[in-house]
């Protein structure tokens, strides 16, 4: 509920201007969508926070990302936050973690940046997080004692803004990575969610990534 939000609406106007066909379903719908179709969808892109959901039911031969990814490559550096995202595998309890929002939202109960960011982090390190939130333009210039920065999916900034705030963690050696990557990389999924991109699969391969 709620979760139809400006990402989602820009991916579907795309998806009509090129004169493709747009199935949009609820989580708890997914599998039952998939078995109406003809042919499976080229694509399926979910809600970053639905990805062990929605990869559990869509069968491994259908390319798969989230919105949050998508917005990755249309906002940012696509290949500067997947190499951010591998930086996860490095934090230890303890390490300070820097969750930067583009907008002055009010949190929902179990907000994705506040809350289910931080928990899934915490989760796969193994212990607690030092977790700093900025929202809107607000961005440290003291980034070095950060050891990650996830950035959300910045609709409501500029690709401009974006790569600057990339340049400048890039500058100080400090990994930036999005909240769609972390989330993907967390739950496991990090190759399936990047395999639509072949330029990221090129580089995960150069990396000899694989999954935890």
């Amino acid at each position: 509920k709620g979760r139809l939000m400006l990402p989602q609406v820009q991916t579907i106007r795309d998806i009509l201007d090129h004169n493709a066909a747009a199935m949009v379903v609820k989580e708890n719908q997914v599998a039952s969508a998939l078995s109406r179709l003809l042919t499976p969808p080229a694509l399926v892109i979910t809600d970053s926070q639905e990805f062990k959901s929605v990869a559990a039911v869509v069968p491994k031969d259908v390319p798969l990302t989230s919105f949050s990814i998508i917005m990755a490559r249309y906002k940012g550096d696509l290949l500067a936050f997947a190499r951010g995202a591998l930086a996860i595998a490095d934090l230890k309890p303890g390490d300070s973690v820097l969750i930067a929002e583009s907008c002055s939202h009010h949190p929902v109960g179990d907000d994705i940046g506040r809350v289910k960011i931080p928990r899934w982090l915490q989760q796969y390190t193994g212990g607690a997080l030092e977790i700093t939130h900025v929202a809107g333009h607000d961005f440290p210039d003291d980034l070095e004692h950060f050891s990650l920065i996830v950035q959300c999916g910045s609709c409501m900034h500029t690709r401009r803004q974006i790569l600057e705030r990339i340049a400048s963690a890039q500058n100080r050696g400090v990994p930036i990575t999005n909240y769609g990557m972390a989330i993907a990389f967390c739950l496991g999924i990090f190759e399936r969610a990047l395999a639509p991109f072949p330029q990221a699969t090129q580089f995960l391969k150069e990396q000899k990534f694989k999954t935890r």
